[in-house]
């Protein structure tokens, strides 16, 4: 497979009563094909927001766009178009950052959460000098990230709970 360079296909999901962001990195090539966030079925991410709210794990799109917004969550990526070679976030390179100002402009975003190293890391270089909101790096809901257990992220991710 070979490097590509890709625009993000996937705009924000948020609304004015949205407070607290999770970015990710970049989608995968399975959530660039569904085109919508955590589309592969290892994906944690899913499973692991619903557990943290007390909800049925959504499997449709508009389940999935309802558990977010309904607890007043906002979803995206640090990253507007970068080169990647499948879904391999260590074979990203040339990012250019997603702009957050629509996001913040319209919504009561006041707290950034960050899904995984990668997507902190872009954050915290390019995005935060903008916002100047701190983000709190969560560890990854990626099927690549077989150190933790659905346990261990929901002990993590509960701060997005406070």
């Amino acid at each position: 497979m070979d490097a590509q360079k890709i625009i993000h296909p996937i705009p924000p999901l948020f609304d004015e009563n949205s407070e607290k962001l999770i970015l990710g990195s970049f989608p995968s090539v399975k959530s660039r094909e569904a085109m919508f966030f955590y589309g592969h079925p290892q994906n944690r991410f899913w499973k692991l927001i619903a557990l943290l709210y007390g909800e049925n794990e959504p499997k449709i799109i508009a389940e999935k766009s309802e558990l977010i917004l309904s607890h007043n969550l906002a979803l995206w990526d640090s990253i507007h178009s970068c080169t990647v070679t499948g879904s391999s976030d260590s074979s990203i390179k040339d990012v250019v950052p997603n702009d957050l100002s629509m996001i913040l402009r319209g919504s009561r975003v006041s707290q950034i959460f960050c899904n995984g190293a990668l997507s902190h890391k872009m954050y915290m270089k390019y995005i935060f000098p903008t916002t100047k909101i701190e983000a709190v790096k969560l560890p990854s809901t990626s099927p690549a990230n077989a150190a933790f257990s659905l346990d261990r992220l929901a002990e993590k991710w509960k701060v997005i709970l406070k």
